[in-house]
């Protein structure tokens, strides 16, 4: 499968927040003066608690939520300057993964992601085209006459991520994707999201409340409470070092559930060996 990373490739980050915020009716604030760089190629994971605003920042990256103040630019275009028809047109170098699938019932597996297509203007035999490839990338080309009641919840993920890449994105924002899944489930989409990244150069976006995610998939992480990124760096780094106490809260969640951490000799335990540090140890063995 190919994808047009190399051909629209502009210098910097490929996303680019600056001040953003989001202010709903009412005066909550879920996004509070955000700035945040992605870089081309990269997969970062945004990390928070119920109600930190992981989400409403996720869609503010493609405006299917407006910003209160700030701007949001992809790919060299800022979105938050652009009329609707223009912004329809960038939207489609940015495709979207959701916890639900969102799927057509109606529709089989190949016309499900055959649809942006066809939205976009795509001839039917192109859309067609386009569909069996995507649905070959994520190893379904067998499940395209089937309709999503008939595929496992692992299943429609996947049809989900083929939809998403049928458009060739240079960006893929993912909303609590695996979430809904079994653990094992959940490693198999993992990996199909790592060789997105990894042989379709796609830029990766996702949103989650499980740092075993983060470690798996992710180049970086960034932690959000109260609408405000506290923390921002690669993962190994933020594991080994965490500063603000909600990033030390979710990497001392993911140590004491690791089954690796039991393996670590008693006496790195006994001599008061510091959560963080564990947490690096178990990185590296590949926990």
């Amino acid at each position: 499968m190919t994808t047009g990373p190399e051909e629209s490739a502009v210098p910097g980050p490929v996303i680019q927040l600056r001040g953003v915020s989001k202010e709903f009716a009412g005066g909550t604030v879920a996004v509070d003066r955000v700035d945040l760089d992605v870089e081309a190629g990269s997969v970062l994971g945004i990390v928070g608690h119920s109600g930190a605003g992981k989400s409403t920042l996720l869609r503010l990256i493609n405006l299917l939520e407006a910003p209160t103040a700030g701007t949001v630019t992809v790919d060299g275009r800022e979105l938050t300057a652009l009329g609707a028809r223009p912004l329809r047109a960038a939207r489609r170098d940015i495709g979207m993964v959701f916890q639900q699938f969102n799927l057509f019932r109606s529709r089989t597996v190949l016309g499900n992601v055959g649809y942006p297509l066809r939205q976009a203007g795509a001839s039917r035999a192109q859309a067609r085209e386009r569909a069996e490839e995507a649905l070959h990338f994520v190893g379904l080309a067998d499940q395209a006459r089937r309709y999503p009641e008939q595929l496992s919840g692992g299943q429609r993920q996947r049809v989900g991520i083929a939809r998403a890449l049928a458009t060739r994105p240079r960006v893929l924002l993912c909303d609590e994707a695996t979430s809904a899944l079994d653990p094992q489930t959940t490693h198999e989409v993992l990996a199909l999201l790592r060789r997105v990244n990894d042989e379709l150069g796609v830029t990766i976006v996702l949103i989650t409340h499980e740092m075993e995610v983060v470690r798996a998939v992710c180049d970086r992480m960034a932690v959000l409470d109260a609408g405000r990124i506290v923390e921002d760096g690669p993962v190994r780094e933020v594991f080994a070092a965490p500063q603000h106490p909600t990033t030390r809260a979710f990497v001392r969640s993911a140590v004491q559930a690791s089954p690796l951490l039991d393996l670590l000799p008693e006496a790195l335990r006994r001599h008061g060996v510091d959560e963080a540090v564990a947490a690096s140890v178990l990185a590296e063995v590949g926990a």
